[in-house]
């Protein structure tokens, strides 16, 4: 059987944390799985868009990608998403996937990144190995957050840091619960006044750069107004070698 790898990723429009993050991602796939194509489809149609009008890249949606690599041979699937939780994303995948399960004898589907006690702990200290903390700094993590039920991740993620001892560590979200406001409140129980803010997304992009970095309205003016010296460390998770890792073990999984 011919098979195929399709790597789903929600998509970013800055292409300096594409090359740093999914482009690496793909790669190491590929070098991974050799007798598989590689493929890459963006579930965001407003990136997909943008990308064609602003840098004329077309980049392929899920069932475009399908059609391809069926009209490429392939008869064997398997689909990876580097998506960081079950979450909207996923299900809007997966019923595409459903539509197009015809095309071929066999699709498989490999896990988001936080989808068992282990990911989130194999995560967490891949997080961790590749980040330095000055003395009586607090990593400040700023996640996606969503309105699907999955962003519990999001203080289950928090609560694995502490029961592994990285007390050092708060999440917030930009867009659900955690807020920046519950993330403050902890700062200020905890009387630290030295914060590294990083983002807790596959890609350093928009909300990294604008939401979380930016000079006006974000998480690092918000912190620097309540008397915080702040550090960004803009880098996307896609750039540690252990979360790239998980992302492997979740396609041999589902082989």
């Amino acid at each position: 059987m011919k098979k195929g790898i399709l790597v789903v990723s929600f998509g970013t429009s800055h292409l300096d944390t594409l090359e740093k993050t999914i482009a690496v991602i793909e790669k190491e796939i590929a070098d991974r799985f050799p007798d598989a194509g590689v493929y890459r489809a963006f579930t965001s149609g407003m990136i997909i868009r943008k990308l064609k009008r602003t840098e004329q890249i077309h980049i392929d949606t899920v069932t475009e990608a399908l059609q391809r690599m069926s009209e490429d041979g392939i008869d064997e699937v398997i689909v990876q998403p580097t998506h960081i939780i079950n979450g909207i994303e996923n299900d809007r995948m997966m019923e595409d996937l459903m539509e197009y399960m015809s095309l071929f004898r066999r699709i498989r589907v490999g896990k988001p990144l936080l989808s068992s006690v282990d990911d989130y702990k194999k995560s967490i200290h891949a997080v961790m190995a590749e980040t330095e903390l000055s003395e009586g700094e607090m990593l400040v993590l700023m996640g996606h957050g969503t309105d699907h039920h999955a962003n519990s991740a999001y203080p289950t993620l928090e609560y694995t840091f502490h029961a592994l001892g990285y007390n050092q560590v708060l999440v917030g979200t930009v867009e659900s619960f955690p807020e920046l406001k519950n993330v403050m409140a902890k700062l200020k129980i905890a009387e630290k006044k030295k914060v590294a803010l990083m983002p807790f997304m596959l890609v350093a992009g928009d909300h990294a750069k604008n939401d979380m970095a930016g000079e006006e309205d974000s998480w690092k003016s918000e912190l620097e107004e309540e008397g915080y010296e702040v550090r960004v460390i803009m880098k996307g998770l896609g750039e540690f070698s252990g979360i790239r890792k998980i992302f492997l073990e979740h396609i041999e999984e589902a082989m």
